[in-house]
């Protein structure tokens, strides 16, 4: 008997491929599994998944509700003091350029967080967006310094755009 420990992923990959079409006694022969007419029998056919035989889609009569944040969010990246310990020496200064040279992050981002798993035993100086508080006391206590970045202005949209400096010429000029 078999076991859910004897499922080789190897054999489903070498699996081989369904031949449809090849005789009556294949068992796929004359419809090649398609059915009798329709569009789903025709070559090159592909149906929307949430296409409903013309009624309707569910998709489409529930209504929209709420809104992701994931596209505007800040896109924050966690370094742990563990790296810097072994990646930095003795007075070294730790700021985003270095740990993208350094190829410690290696994606883009916003905002830097130290965060605290590891251990640190060589004075830095780390530059950074945000830091957690174990981060900060493991990085005094091996005697380096911390600077907190400044955040970001937030962008504040012109909701009256390119008319509002002619809006407040025309008052000035009335008066």
């Amino acid at each position: 008997m078999t076991s859910i420990s004897d499922i080789n992923h190897r054999a489903e990959r070498s699996r081989k491929r369904r031949r449809v079409g090849r005789g009556i006694g294949s068992g796929r022969g004359k419809t090649s599994q398609r059915g009798h007419k329709g569009q789903g029998s025709r070559s090159g056919s592909s149906v929307s998944p949430i296409f409903e035989g013309g009624q309707m889609p569910l998709v489409r009569r529930i209504p929209k509700r709420g809104f992701n944040n994931k596209s505007f969010a800040d896109k924050v990246v966690a370094v742990n003091v563990g790296d810097l310990g072994l990646s930095f020496v003795e007075g070294d200064t730790v700021d985003p350029a270095k740990l993208t040279e350094k190829k410690i992050i290696k994606k883009t981002f916003d905002k830097i967080k130290i965060l605290g798993s590891g251990e640190v035993s060589v004075k830095l100086n780390v530059i950074a967006h945000a830091f957690s508080k174990s981060a900060k006391e493991k990085i005094e206590h091996a005697g380096g310094a911390i600077t907190v970045l400044p955040e970001k202005k937030p962008v504040v949209k012109n909701k009256m755009g390119f008319r509002k400096k002619s809006i407040i010429q025309a008052k000035s000029a009335k008066r």
